[in-house]
């Protein structure tokens, strides 16, 4: 099954969702250097807002999700975002 989610930002155009940091909130890279992580959240009221956050952010972030999934999550879901996480910063 193929779970890549896809956003356009206004500015730097097509990103890519690295995960789901908790409820209504993810991270998201551009979609070919992975240089730039944004945390876009989804507010109540339907309105996306994107902040910017650097790569050692990001990744402290998806550690966190990770230690998360270890403990709650099926061994699928965790291999894969533990796959997503070696490409993106490793």
């Amino acid at each position: 099954m193929n779970n890549e989610t896809y956003l356009n930002h206004p500015t730097f155009g097509l990103l890519y969702r690295v995960c789901l940091v908790e409820e209504n909130q993810e991270i998201f890279t551009t979609l070919y250097a992975q240089r730039l992580f944004f945390l876009v959240k989804l507010k109540p009221n339907g309105v996306v807002s994107f902040e910017t956050i650097s790569r050692s952010d990001a990744r402290v972030l998806v550690e966190n999700r990770l230690r998360h999934m270890r403990r709650t999550a099926s061994v699928e879901d965790y291999q894969e975002l533990h796959n997503i996480y070696q490409r993106t910063f490793v």
